[in-house]
């Protein structure tokens, strides 16, 4: 099944998480992405505003504007249409409801902690497609998912997680077997 696991609100300058989901999801390959979501997190002022990583079963896609980052976790198989729908929905509205000025001036994690009951709204919506209203225009995410396609992160850009090599290495060319003879 198709599904957002979880989404994140950081600021894009320093990595300070301003608001999050109350993930409930504990497997194995959830807490390695969550790894990469901290890794992403750091490097986000160094990317594109829109982004993907594909981490085998899970993808991390994220949109960055003003300063601040949308970032979500969904199985490999969600929708990149409904992804990047569901990431401007969540900056949209943070958008109208938090001063930028707020979010720049910000010192401690999370103290947008309230904005999670949107999230979890939003997120309910976007994992059961068939009760999305129309007010999301999909066709226009098509199209500009077309014409702007979001930058591929590799596993060899991020780098080694917590100096530690994952299952993801690229394995480097020329890397053979050494012959005593």
């Amino acid at each position: 099944m198709s599904t957002i696991l979880s989404a994140s609100v950081i600021r894009v300058r320093d990595g300070l998480p301003l608001s999050a989901s109350t993930d409930y999801e504990q497997g194995t390959g959830v807490q390695e992405c969550r790894k990469y979501f901290k890794m992403l997190s750091r490097r986000l002022a160094q990317l594109p505003d829109r982004c993907t990583l594909k981490t085998g079963h899970y993808n991390i896609n994220f949109i960055s504007s003003l300063g601040v980052s949308y970032m979500m976790l969904c199985t490999e198989n969600y929708p990149n249409v409904l992804a990047f729908s569901f990431l401007d929905e969540l900056q949209k509205e943070f958008i109208t409801t938090y001063n930028m000025m707020k979010t720049n001036t910000a010192v401690r994690p999370y103290c947008f902690i309230e904005f999670d009951n949107f999230i979890q709204r939003t997120k309910q919506r976007y994992n059961n497609p068939r009760s999305l209203s129309t007010k999301i225009n999909l066709s226009d995410m098509q199209t500009e998912i077309k014409l702007r396609p979001p930058y591929q992160i590799s596993m060899y850009e991020l780098g080694p997680a917590n100096g530690v090599t994952s299952a993801f290495s690229v394995d480097y060319k020329g890397a053979g077997k050494i012959s005593s003879e």
